[in-house]
């Protein structure tokens, strides 16, 4: 990877850290805050290289809540299990009441 790809990824990272338990949000929210609003594309290229940085990357989705990113997790049902623990309700890959769950880094930072 590129040193920009790289320090855009840690950015990343660290919004990733600060999402509450039990709270979730989009890849496009994370971009919008770092200021690459077009950029969520790459925020989920960074999802999926983050198994190794302690990052709940399952707490991200993408803009209508659903779990677009669970085939980077290992095992099957892995990234709705991980959800489920933390309370959120998961249907048909889809987070139910994804508006009152959703976390908002612009909004919560």
């Amino acid at each position: 990877m590129q040193p920009e790809t790289d320090n855009f990824f840690e950015k990343v990272y660290q919004v990733a850290k600060l999402i509450p338990y039990g709270r979730v949000t989009s890849y496009g929210a994370i971009a919008k805050y770092l200021g690459a609003a077009r950029s969520a594309r790459m925020v989920g290229y960074a999802m999926n290289g983050s198994h190794t940085k302690d990052v709940p990357a399952h707490r991200v989705v993408n803009r209508k809540g659903l779990l677009t990113g669970k085939h980077h997790f290992d095992g099957t049902n892995l990234m709705q299990q991980l959800l489920e623990s933390e309370g959120i309700e998961v249907v048909d890959n889809q987070i139910q009441n994804f508006d009152i769950l959703f976390w908002d880094p612009f909004k919560e930072l």
